[in-house]
């Protein structure tokens, strides 16, 4: 049953959890989607919730208006201080702008370490730190219009909230440099020939009936396969193929799911839809 997920960040999120999808929608047309102070807060709170709380099964991202997101709002450092940091002690105002980027950071990287698999709807511009976000997410569609810029190199500055650590494991290294050192908009049929998106639809309504079938699709594959999927993935990336194949092994010694297993079997047999059990809540030890 559809519901409307309650939150604080409705100015700048709409969330609804339909089916175990999670559906996170940026509705600040009027202003291209840009990623205001609200929105470096919101996100990240509505993304660990839904994880934590097993909520749903996959997060899709998607937006409103001509553009997907025209990135950070030049405002966010101007309420930080960060662009009047010639008045305090330079050194002391590098140290704190330091932690301004880092927490900056922290936003997106809340997607690659979900537990659930993120999936990014992308029309018209996705700029900047959009680009950001969206590499962080597990799949990548978009519409013919859509462009992608990594724009922070007309600001005279150097992308730093997560395109390059991200974007260099996701397609070659040469386009990187080129987008990074150009600002050249990359358009959708290019961004899917190099691997950045699945796959490009004519218009958003044709994309999003595909992505919200996908979700759906994935949402009904049992949860700790896809989990483990998705952990042993980022691991892969982020590792030698040796440790990678012993940290398989690892986790299949104490996730080896037989009753799990023997669920989508019988369901196959019988001709019906399997019937999994949703992750666990996660609970710190601070809490009853």
């Amino acid at each position: 049953m559809s519901s409307q997920y309650e939150t604080a960040s409705q100015d700048v999120i709409e969330v609804a959890v339909d089916s175990g999808v999670a559906h996170l929608k940026l509705n600040r047309p009027d202003k291209l989607n840009s990623m205001n102070r609200a929105f470096w807060s919101a996100l990240p709170a509505v993304v660990r919730d839904i994880d934590r709380n097993a909520r749903a099964r996959v997060i899709v991202i998607s937006s409103t208006g001509k553009h997907f997101s025209a990135g950070m709002d030049l405002d966010v450092f101007a309420e930080n201080g960060a662009l009047a940091a010639a008045q305090q002690d330079p050194h002391v105002a590098a140290e704190a702008f330091r932690h301004l980027v880092l927490g900056l950071q922290e936003t997106f990287s809340c997607l690659d370490e979900a537990r659930i698999p993120v999936i990014a709807a992308i029309q018209g511009g996705c700029i900047g730190g959009a680009v950001d976000m969206t590499s962080a997410c597990d799949i990548r569609y978009c519409t013919a219009d859509a462009f992608f810029c990594i724009q922070e190199i007309n600001l005279a500055m150097t992308a730093d909230v997560g395109t390059f650590p991200r974007l260099c494991k996701l397609i070659p290294e040469g386009w990187v440099r080129e987008l990074a050192y150009t600002g050249r908009r990359l358009p959708a049929e290019k961004a899917k020939a190099i691997g950045l998106v699945n796959e490009v639809y004519a218009d958003h309504a044709t994309m999003m009936s595909a992505v919200m079938e996908t979700a759906r699709e994935i949402a009904a594959k049992n949860p700790l396969a896809v989990t483990g999927s998705k952990v042993m993935i980022n691991y892969a990336r982020d590792h030698a193929t040796k440790d990678a194949l012993d940290y398989i092994a690892l986790w299949q010694t104490g996730m080896f799911a037989r009753g799990h297993m023997a669920e989508a079997f019988k369901a196959q047999q019988e001709r019906r839809t399997a019937r999994y059990p949703d992750l666990a809540k996660i609970r710190t030890g601070l809490e009853g």
